[in-house]
């Protein structure tokens, strides 16, 4: 595909106001609420990591089944009916649901989300991005769905402040539930509203369109995507990736934990780090298609391990408010510059982009395994020791993974590190 017949600006748009919308129910009022969450559906840590266990082994499947399927249709299509599902189940997430309920809505936003959602959003991403662009292309995704998610968790904090009569100390369970069913169901309503925009205006020049999409794919074509170095390596540093990303999760439990932060400042919290991805998603971008994204990606392993072994060390606890968010940036740095160029390395790594569905499903297929045992993981570590001593586990989880991904992204610019060329322009 020639830049030339690159895709509109807005449907880069699009796709960023999608990517994340899909995920606000199942994920981000989890990290920007998460002590709320725990206590308005009556979980401890463990239990809520079994949910997300739920979605990650329907997703599991979801990624492999999914592959090709966006290969075979439009992206326009598959994602919007992603959102109006995944939209469905806030409804039956509004009513906090019995314990075995919730699982299976889990299980079900790990059909939506992924079967009908991520290969495509992968692949639109990548048919933006062109020859040139794909640091930008994955960049922009990245850092445009934290700024959505931002935005969604300073809503959720100010509707949730709203409806909340009673003092944040004492309120009752009925109390915060009330406030809190108000954020989900207007979470609920964008999303499906984000899907009708989809539908009707992500669409692509005719040419693009009979060019990306294949009539069927073949088992010799799967061996092909397999056999692909690129591949096997871009498993396991999105593996190692993903458990980074699912750690932020407890950034904002941390503040209540170790800072003693109460639920809305606790909340504050997960939201400023929602503003961080945005910035360095963007950043990241634009400057790795000025060099090499697979040397931008080892640096964010790099910057993972110093940030992970910070908190590990038990230093972050009677400190500032300033000290706080600075140690938090520097994880945050490394954890999020690597998820916006883990895609991007695809076109170096000479991955067909008629194939880019199939490669993503197989891809994700391990690389997104922290979906099944991070949760349950990071809540054994947090329960078995309360307090800063579990913070600490985590972090040292954190480490043990970044340094194995740091590994790998070595290997991947070893291979594919060479500055953007004809070579690696072929598509």
């Amino acid at each position: 595909m020639k830049d030339s017949e690159k895709a509109p600006w807005y449907y880069l748009l699009l796709l960023i106001l999608a990517g994340e919308s899909v995920f606000i129910l199942p994920f981000v009022l989890q990290r920007v609420f998460r002590p709320t969450v725990l206590k308005v559906f009556e979980l401890d840590n463990v239990s809520l990591g079994l949910c997300f266990s739920v979605y990650g082994f329907v997703a599991l499947v979801s990624y492999l089944l999914g592959g090709p399927l966006a290969d075979k249709f439009q992206p326009r299509k598959l994602i919007a009916i992603a959102l109006w599902m995944t939209a469905l189940g806030g409804l039956v997430f509004a009513t906090f649901p019995d314990y075995f309920t919730l699982q299976l809505l889990y299980g079900f936003w790990g059909f939506t989300t992924i079967f009908l959602f991520w290969s495509p959003m992968i692949k639109a991403t990548r048919v933006w991005g062109g020859q040139s662009s794909q640091g930008k292309a994955f960049g922009f995704l990245d850092g445009g769905r934290g700024l959505v998610g931002a935005l969604f968790g300073t809503l959720g904090v100010l509707v949730f402040s709203h409806f909340m009569s009673a003092d944040l100390e004492v309120a009752s369970l009925e109390e915060s539930r009330f406030a809190f069913r108000y954020v989900i169901l207007t979470s609920s309503a964008i999303v499906s509203i984000v899907g009708v925009l989809v539908w009707f205006f992500m669409r692509l020049p005719a040419s693009i369109e009979n060019e990306i999409v294949i009539e069927k794919i073949t088992i010799s074509q799967i061996k092909e995507v397999l056999r692909l170095p690129s591949v096997l390596l871009l498993m396991i540093i999105i593996l190692c990736a993903y458990v980074g990303y699912k750690i932020t999760d407890v950034f904002s439990l941390y503040a209540q934990d170790v800072m003693l932060y109460n639920e809305v400042e606790s909340a504050e919290v997960g939201t400023f780090l929602l503003f961080v991805r945005p910035i360095v998603g963007v950043f990241i971008g634009v400057i790795a298609d000025r060099s090499r994204p697979s040397l931008f990606l080892l640096i964010g392993f790099v910057i993972a391990v110093v940030g992970s072994l910070i908190f590990a060390s038990g230093m972050v606890s009677d400190v500032s408010y300033f000290i706080f968010l600075f140690s938090i940036m520097i994880v945050a740095l490394g954890v999020y510059a690597i998820r916006s160029l883990y895609f991007a390395v695809m076109q170096s790594g000479k991955i067909p982009l008629v194939l880019t569905g199939t490669a993503v499903g197989l891809i994700s297929l391990i690389g997104y395994t922290p979906d099944i045992f991070a949760g349950p993981a990071m809540g054994y570590l947090l329960d078995a020791s309360p307090g800063l001593k579990g913070h600490q586990h985590v972090f040292y989880m954190l480490a043990v993974f970044s340094f194995i991904g740091a590994i790998a992204g070595f290997r991947y610019f070893q291979l594919y590190g060479k500055p953007f060329n004809d070579e690696s322009k072929k598509s």
